[in-house]
Formats: C-alpha cells, structure tokens, sequence
C-alpha cells in the first residue's frame, strides 16, 4: 500500500489551493455556538439507550415509568439519558395531571431520526 492510499481510499496529489471552493464554504461556516450545538446533538444521539429511548418516543409519548419498563432499565437510568436529551433539545415533557410524559421535541428530531432509520435500512 503506497503512503498516499489507505486500502481504498485516494487521496488528494495536487499542491494546488481552490480559492472559489475555499471562499464558497467559508461564507456558508457555521459559527461556533452552533458548531457546538451540533456537537451536542451527535453526541446526545451517539448512546444506544438513547437512540432506543428516542425511537420509542418516535412511536410515543410515554412517562419515566413506561419507558423503564420498555427498556428493562431503573427509572434513574432513564431520568439519567433523559436529562442529556433534553439538554440537547431533543425531547420535550409535557405534564398531564401527576404523570409527565417524554416525547420528541419537535417535528425536525422526528425527521432526522426517521432519516437516519432509513439510512440504516438500505
């Protein structure tokens, strides 16, 4: 394997800088407050209990107690992966008499994850 190749992979030869490429992407960056929140997202999504969390809050809105059940895990461990989901933005509550019920925290986390399932799937 030469020292330009790993397995497959090719990689740029030429010294040469693309000005138009560099300007178009550049006036397109993200600033650093939402490269971070982007971070936070990936990084909220990237645990298995909480990709299976938010794929039953895909299906439905359910409480600390269902979920736990659904899942075989402690109410703490749930309320645990739930706190970091919120704060990614992920999940919302909403409080129904004495029961709080979790579920997606909008239209947008729906997509994504119905994408990324998709994705999966081919």
């Amino acid at each position: 394997m030469s020292p330009n190749n790993v397995g497959d992979a090719e990689f740029c030869k030429c010294n040469t800088i693309h000005d138009e490429i560099i300007a178009k992407v550049s006036e397109g960056m993200l600033e650093k407050e939402q490269f971070e929140k982007l971070s936070m997202f990936f990084k909220a999504i990237s645990d298995e209990t909480r990709i299976k969390i938010l794929y039953s809050l895909s299906i439905s809105k359910m409480c600390v107690c269902d979920l736990a059940a659904l899942l075989n895990m402690t109410v703490s461990a749930i309320s645990h992966q739930l706190r970091v989901l919120r704060a990614a933005q992920l999940v919302r509550s909403e409080k129904q008499g004495k029961v709080v019920y979790y579920m997606l925290s909008d239209e947008h986390v729906n997509t994504v994850f119905g994408n990324a399932i998709e994705h999966i799937m081919e």
